[in-house]
């Protein structure tokens, strides 16, 4: 999952418009999906950068591994039922992180 390898798109986050700064879809063959960021004009609070992100990997209907910053709640990972506060970085380290908890469930990718 190169960062260099950047698709862009729009989107709508609220009311503000969001580009798709990256996105890459993985359907794995037992079922599992692994998913996106994305980039907003401002930031969202609490934040401070400009990236509203979600990476997401799980089934349908159940979420194992997904690291997000919502508004108000800032930066966070998801591990299975834990929420835990995610300091955020830069999206490489970000994206290390994901994968690298999506392998500790899998065992690999």
């Amino acid at each position: 999952m190169a960062i260099d390898a950047v698709r862009q798109g729009y989107g709508t986050l609220g009311h503000m418009k969001a580009r798709l700064l990256f996105h890459e879809r993985r359907l794995f063959d037992d079922g599992a999906i692994m998913e996106m960021i994305w980039r907003v004009p401002r930031p969202v609070p609490p934040t401070t950068h400009r990236l509203k992100y979600s990476l997401f990997y799980g089934y349908p209907g159940r979420r194992l591994v997904d690291y997000d910053n919502e508004r108000a709640e800032g930066g966070h990972r998801h591990l299975d039922d834990r929420e835990l506060p995610y300091p955020f970085v830069s999206v490489e380290r970000l994206v290390a992180d994901f994968l690298a908890d999506v392998r500790r469930i899998r065992g690999s990718l």
